[in-house]
């Protein structure tokens, strides 16, 4: 009984940890991929500091939206642990 307890125990922790990484990588294709090539044209219309905003994006923006990620990555997975339990 208590084995089937922490196997269902288990099974939440990772569809949870599962679900925010896949979350996050598609966010990560979509800023990378989207708005550093598929979107450049459009964005381009768009100038942050004499630059085209496309261009920012595929040089600097992805930059600052990725390290944005790890840090929601750490605190979002921190939340997981401690409702399942698993925190150190």
């Amino acid at each position: 009984m208590a084995d089937e307890t922490a196997r269902a125990r288990a099974k939440a922790y990772w569809k949870d940890t599962v679900r925010l990484t896949i979350g996050l990588l598609v966010i990560w294709f979509v800023v990378s991929y989207g708005a550093g090539i598929l979107l450049r044209d459009w964005l381009d219309q768009v100038s942050i500091g004499g630059a085209p905003l496309g261009f920012w994006f595929a040089q600097q923006g992805a930059i600052y939206v990725f390290v944005g990620l790890i840090f929601f990555y750490c605190w979002a997975m921190r939340r997981i642990e401690k409702k399942h339990g698993v925190e150190a």
